[in-house]
């Protein structure tokens, strides 16, 4: 009933129960995007604030104050604003997306590979971390570099996730 709009209602333990799923369906590996990588990715390649620049301008994405129609309604259909450099829809605006990795406050002693950053050292490993912002967050919560910290086991009318495959080399 959403149509091309993306899922959203979704606690981080629902988001693992499904890359659960469809790693079991398709034999492929599949879990959420580490935080580092989820940065790599929303980033495409570039260092502003967001991936099309250091000002929120307009109908760049879906938040409060970017000019779509969708602004502080709901969830705009996935492709209605241009990809980024590396050709990803709504990485910023859209929905919040969990990650894989627990909360730390700061990045003080994170992982320098890219790796899921869990447990050890984790101020609150109750709490996982959610990028990106959403239709409803003011523009500042979009920029690439913003993070939450959110319960597991929240679901959030603007909360969704993006999933990451893991390839053989």
């Amino acid at each position: 009933g959403r149509g091309k709009r993306p899922v959203i209602n979704v606690s981080w333990n629902d988001a693992q129960d499904y890359v659960q799923w469809l790693s079991v369906q398709t034999g492929k590996k599949y879990r959420l995007p580490t935080e580092a990588e989820w940065e790599y990715a929303a980033r495409g390649g570039t260092q502003t604030r967001y991936w099309w620049g250091d000002d929120i301008g307009k109908n760049n994405a879906s938040c409060d104050c970017c000019g779509s129609q969708w602004d502080r309604r709901q969830t705009a259909p996935v492709g209605s604003f241009k990809a980024n450099a590396f050709g990803l829809y709504d990485a910023l605006g859209n929905v919040w997306e969990w990650v894989q990795d627990c909360w730390h406050e700061n990045y003080h002693g994170a992982p320098n590979d890219g790796s899921v950053w869990l447990e050890k050292d984790s101020i609150d490993c109750n709490r996982q971390v959610i990028r990106g912002g959403s239709w409803g967050s003011i523009p500042q919560n979009l920029r690439c570099a913003n993070r939450f910290g959110v319960g597991a086991g929240g679901e959030v009318a603007d909360l969704g996730f993006r999933i990451a495959r893991d390839f053989d080399v």
